[in-house]
């Protein structure tokens, strides 16, 4: 029996089906968030209460958008009016009755700041507690925990102060320094970058003919007002005739106050505004199109002065045993835990303990193999949500609800069992734990199982099952039938048509690593967390010419934005409208020509209602539909275009098909998100309501219609049910057999019993992986059990 199950046994009775105390639950009654259909449910208190169900069910929407939502919400209600003033407004969810809440602590996967200044390190305090360290004890000493940070620049001057002296009030002159750690050159960010300036404009126009070929940069906008009316440039003259001075003011003028047709503005040079628009953030969190622009125009080199450390000389010559705190932030976290561990100082040894627990707890966690110095923007969802544990781990408090969304995101079969044990151990401190989860090792942990349903979208949103594991296992219910599924190994795999040459790949922790990817057929990329997987097909395979890359990097999306705006579904609807109707195509959005002009097509009104939480009620006007009423008598195939966006993509599918309505374009795009599982989604539901999982497919699925001949999909499976994970291999079947060559990086195992090829790396993580330790089909894999992912593989199909 494993250390999960054992700690587990004396729970395994939920006290919510035998009478328990109402003190000893939340109690959650007509609750209708999102989809939820008046749901009712009785949740145990320090119980670990595993929400299933297929991926739009409701879970996200009772847990995060019911539970945690009206405890946050609460807690901000204990401050004072004017601190509420700071704090965002949060709506009361729509529930009838909801009692027992408790303090609510959300782990979730929402990526950390993508702040270029933002580390590992940073975000953990685990930084902070390092430059106190080094403050105390390193040689030569060089001040305070400031000269140690690399966000903090180094500033002298002088200045008049005024001062009562003898009942006199006097003006006295002062100096003052501030030491801090930040490199000069590169301003504590690591590397500097050249901007080749062809990219930026057209040397050959003037700004009024539109020279500036930036993304948004536009004449017929702000840009264009600024440019054109600032007197610093001459908007009419060619820029390659430009004086030195005016190519100066055009590239790198420092933000000056100015006044265009009587508004005040700020005229700023071009290269100062992108870095603070553009490359203020991590590069891979942009818009693909400003991502693009960037890679074309900006050269990123590591800075030559503080070799990418970001850290200023001297900050770099104060040592501990002969080491630097750059030195120490670029180990490996293990490694590091040990550094710490060795020293003997009793003068900070309560500084040392936290630091030391702080360390250990990455390690505990998974994360030994991160360093602190790597930058919080590039961790994946499951790294980020299992960096934010830590600071809970050796948290005293009690009684806490913390709410987890799928923590075994990104963790190989080997790893989940020690997030297991973390949760189970968060449980036993006497805290509620909740966990949105579709991984059957994680549901079996479970004291109680909220299962939701029977279906997705308006098909979900009912609790179908509460109970033990073992009572959802015989309950008939779509999740407990798929609990015990295992993929067979394929009978056969594909011959490949030709290989991925891959050679001498050193991204992060990779060791010169030489590999063929076949083309032609399914490969899965496999390994512990930490092995070196995404720096593999990241770094040497997704930036190729006719690679197609799905990553797992946040869509944005406002209230606005809905699957048919996001996938550009949208545009052959509006023309398909249009024609139909001989009107113009900006009427039928609400984000233009045909806005209801009451809400301006949001289809409700916001109330500011300043410190209390803000009202949002349906428009009376368009009664919500967000549209002008004029626009609703233009019919396509019988429905006017509120109607369209409140279909599901399922039944528009079968609206564009045929008939009147027949759209080849739409029909095209709404096949692919058939395709991928969100056949149930309304067109016109906004993006800030999709679940994490739901996104990605939505990405998915806008991806697939770009030209390419290799698929790279970093972990589909996330966010699927058991029951959706077939539907997803019978897709990356239909691409292989079209002809394309699919990369996937996947933990699920039933992936890896599908593939034709697998590539397994290891053996371990960070400067324990980063080698090649198993290439060949998985039946050579469970064969040999060589590997980790091999064991793990060939318990998983019973070989």
């Amino acid at each position: 029996m494993s250390t999960a199950t054992r700690k587990n046994t004396k729970n395994t009775q939920s006290p919510a089906l035998h009478g328990a105390d109402s003190h000893d639950l939340i109690r959650v009654h007509g609750a209708r968030v999102n989809n939820l259909k008046d749901v009712s449910v009785e949740i145990p208190k320090r119980r670990l209460t595993v929400f299933t169900g297929v991926s739009g069910s409701g879970k996200s929407s009772l847990v995060f958008g019911t539970i945690a939502a009206e405890s946050q919400r609460l807690i901000n209600e204990t401050y004072s009016a004017f601190v509420q003033g700071f704090m965002p407004t949060l709506a009361r969810p729509e529930v009838d009755v909801l009692e027992g809440l408790t303090t609510a602590i959300i782990v979730d996967q929402q990526r950390m700041g993508v702040d270029t200044r933002s580390t590992v390190g940073t975000a953990t305090d685990a930084n902070a507690m390092l430059r106190i360290l080094f403050s105390r004890l390193g040689r030569p000493h060089i001040g305070s925990p400031k000269a140690f940070s690399f966000n903090v620049a180094s500033i002298s001057g002088a200045g008049a102060v005024t001062l009562e002296r003898g009942g006199k009030t006097v003006k006295e002159r002062r100096t003052f320094s501030i030491t801090g750690g930040m490199c000069p050159r590169c301003e504590g960010r690591g590397s500097i970058t050249d901007f080749d300036l062809s990219q930026l404009y057209d040397d050959s126009k003037s700004i009024n003919e539109g020279a500036l070929t930036i993304p948004g940069y536009s004449v017929d906008g702000w840009f264009g007002r600024i440019f054109g009316g600032s007197g610093f440039i001459d908007p009419d003259k060619p820029i390659r005739k430009y004086t030195k001075a005016e190519l100066h003011n055009l590239l790198h003028k420092e933000p000056t106050k100015i006044k265009v047709d009587n508004i005040n503005l700020t005229y700023e040079g071009l290269i100062p505004k992108i870095q603070k628009s553009f490359l203020s953030k991590d590069v891979d969190a942009l818009q693909p199109h400003i991502r693009a622009f960037v890679e074309r125009a900006i050269t990123f080199t590591v800075c030559p002065d503080c070799e990418g450390t970001r850290l200023s000389d001297a900050a770099r010559s104060s040592k501990i045993n002969g080491v630097s705190i750059a030195d120490v932030c670029a180990m490996q976290i293990s490694d590091l835990a040990e550094w710490v561990r060795e020293l003997d100082e009793p003068s900070v040894a309560p500084l040392l303990a936290t630091l030391q627990h702080t360390l250990d707890s990455f390690v505990n966690i998974g994360l030994g193999y991160l360093g602190l110095d790597r930058s919080s923007g590039t961790l994946s969802g499951g790294e980020a949500q299992r960096t934010k544990m830590i600071r809970h781990l050796g948290s005293s408090l009690t009684d806490v609800t913390y709410v987890f969304d799928e923590p075994t995101i990104g963790l190989h079969p080997h790893d989940i069992q020690r997030m297991n044990e973390l949760l189970l151990q968060l449980r036993d401190k006497g805290n509620t734990v909740l966990v949105v989860e579709h991984k059957p090792e994680a549901i079996a942990i479970a004291d109680h199982v909220v299962d939701l349903g029977p279906g997705a979208g308006s098909a979900g949103g009912t609790v179908v099952f509460e109970g033990t594991v073992e009572g959802l296992r015989a309950g008939g219910t779509l999740t407990g039938r798929h609990l015990d599924d295992r993929a067979g190994l394929k009978p056969s795999v594909r011959t490949p048509s030709g290989a991925l040459e891959v050679r001498g790949a050193n991204t992060h922790n990779l060791r010169d690593v030489d590999v063929d990817i076949p083309l032609g057929v399914l490969t899965v990329v496999t390994g512990v967390a930490g092995s070196g997987k995404s720096s593999l097909i990241r770094g040497s395979v997704s930036s190729r010419d006719g690679v197609v890359s799905v990553d797992q990097a946040a869509i944005k999306g406002s209230r606005r934005s809905n699957p048919a705006t996001y996938t550009g579904l949208l545009d052959p609807i509006r023309k398909a409208f249009a024609k139909a109707n001989g009107v113009k195509p900006a009427l039928f959005s609400a984000n233009s020509e045909g806005a209801c002009p009451n809400c301006n097509g949001a289809g409700v009104i916001y109330t500011d209602l300043a410190m209390m939480a803000g009202v949002a009620t349906i428009c009376e006007e368009c009664e919500g539909k967000r549209f002008q009423a004029a626009v609703l008598d233009y019919h396509l195939g019988g429905r006017d275009i509120s109607e369209v966006l409140a279909m599901s993509v399922s039944d528009a599918e079968e609206f564009f098909g045929e008939g009147e309505a027949r759209t080849p374009a739409a029909h095209a795009i709404l096949g692919r998100l058939a395709d991928v599982g969100l056949g149930y989604l309304v067109l016109g539901q906004p993006l800030t309501t999709l679940s994490g999982g739901e996104r990605q497919r939505l990405k998915l699925a806008t991806r697939m219609a770009e030209k390419g001949g290799v698929y790279v999909l970093d972990e589909p499976t996330t966010g699927l049910h058991l029951a959706d994970v077939e539907q997803l291999l019978a897709l990356l079947d239909r691409l292989v057999d079209a002809g394309k060559s699919v990369i996937v990086i996947e933990h699920h195992q039933a992936v890896m019993a599908h593939a034709d090829w697998i590539i397994d790396l290891g053996p371990g993580a960070g400067h324990d992986g980063g080698r090649i330790v198993f290439e060949g089909t998985p039946a050579d894999l469970v064969a040999t059990r060589s590997t980790l992912t091999g064991e793990h593989l060939a318990a998983y199909v019973g070989g």
